[in-house]
């Protein structure tokens, strides 16, 4: 099965979503997400997802970012997909702004799992084709549906 079609939902994908700073754009996506994911609190996702940033940048370069954190109350690896209205500075390796984001939240005791999950969706994020298919939907459906039905 595909890795996006098992951990994301129509209600956690979002299209051209407005983000002027970090801490914004987060305190969205921990809106997004807590809204799709009864028992898990805006609050604490919002800062694990600050807290796993200040130890460095979740930002993968070409405009890819992989916001990820283990959290209290997660029975299951949950995925958001949020694609921005204007790149904002992620302090990326390659210094590009971020447009693209995959938020990957797991259970606290996870750990293996968090790590088999972050390489397969960089992986995938890796190939610009699939990269440019997200950027060029014109809407949340359409971006849900080629995340979760894209061929490699």
């Amino acid at each position: 099965m595909h890795v996006l079609s098992e951990l994301l939902t129509p209600g956690r994908t979002v299209c051209r979503a407005p983000g002027s700073s970090k801490k914004r754009l987060f305190e969205t996506l921990a809106s997004v997400v807590s809204e799709d994911s009864p028992g898990i609190t805006e609050a604490d996702i919002f800062a694990q997802l600050i807290a796993r940033e200040r130890l460095g940048s979740t930002g993968l370069g070409a405009g890819i970012a992989i916001p990820h954190c283990r959290i209290a109350n997660c029975n299951q690896p949950i995925g958001c997909l949020v694609t921005l209205e204007e790149p904002i500075d992620f302090d990326a390796p390659d210094d590009l702004p971020v447009d693209i984001l995959f938020v990957l939240l797991v259970p606290e005791e996870a750990h293996q799992t968090h790590l088999e999950i972050l390489a397969r969706i960089a992986r995938l994020f890796s190939q610009s084709s699939f990269c440019e298919a997200l950027r060029d939907a014109p809407d949340s459906r359409v971006l849900f549906q080629r995340a979760t039905e894209w061929q490699a």
